[in-house]
């Protein structure tokens, strides 16, 4: 695999990526030129209009979608360079997903659930590590349950512990606490401040709300594809004022 410079304390970059959507006349450029690095341990969330090309960045520095041009890495590989089944290693040694749908399998409990990544990759499963995921999300007597028995807050805990499971080097988060009452979705976002302050997990996040935004150390604002601004230290009123002057 070709590596990129990048400094260590760099979990994933863009470099000057385009991304456009249809051929011609009809093309929709959803990212325009941005560069941009996501250090190791900071919680960044990703804010934007509807239409900003927010999810589209989310998903191609994942490497869930393709750059049409520019490169992005991830733990210091260039993924842009890769097939797509060397990509899809790299997803799955490297990073962790939280969607706002759960993407649970129905027939599997929420243990069989949660390990499932390390069960495919052919990783054994770290106890310790578990059951300390598992004691903070509070989900120690839920384990056996399907997620058909779980209320929305325990499966979006579930898809967490899945996501964390693997120790991932980063963790990409759309919308995580969308689907959640306000109390769960608190819950959900603390429990991923204090994943990125106690254990040092790094966690790129899509919102649209300004309070989920305020639990990050950082925000990326775009529109119209680019990066337009970035704001450290958030509160949500800071959050909604700047959204507020951006239309939405």
């Amino acid at each position: 695999m070709t590596t990129t410079p990048v400094a260590a304390a760099v979990a994933a970059s863009m470099d000057n990526g385009y991304k456009d959507y249809g051929m011609g006349e009809m093309a929709v450029r959803a990212l325009d030129g941005v560069s941009v690095q996501m250090a190791r341990g900071e919680f960044t969330a990703i804010m934007g209009p509807s239409g900003s090309g927010k999810s589209t960045l989310l998903h191609t520095l994942a490497g869930l979608d393709r750059l049409t041009a520019g490169k992005s890495t991830i733990a210091n590989v260039t993924i842009t360079e890769l097939s797509e089944a060397q990509v899809t290693e790299i997803r799955r040694n490297h990073i962790g997903f939280i969607f706002q749908a759960f993407n649970l399998i129905p027939s599997l409990t929420a243990k069989e659930n949660i390990t499932l990544p390390l069960d495919i990759a052919g990783t054994k499963v770290d106890p310790a590590w578990f059951d300390e995921i598992i004691g903070i999300l509070g989900l120690g007597d839920r384990l056996t349950h399907l997620p058909a028995e779980l209320s929305g807050g325990q499966q979006q805990r579930v898809a967490v512990a899945r996501a964390l499971v693997a120790r991932p080097e980063i963790i990409f988060a759309d919308e995580p606490s969308g689907n959640l009452d306000s109390k769960s979705g608190a819950e959900l976002l603390g429990f991923m401040r204090r994943a990125v302050k106690e254990f040092g997990q790094t966690i790129v996040m899509v919102t649209h709300d300004p309070t989920a935004a305020s639990y990050a150390d950082r925000i990326l604002f775009l529109e119209d594809g680019k990066i337009v601004d970035e704001m450290r230290e958030p509160t949500a009123e800071r959050v909604f004022d700047r959204m507020k002057q951006m239309g939405n």
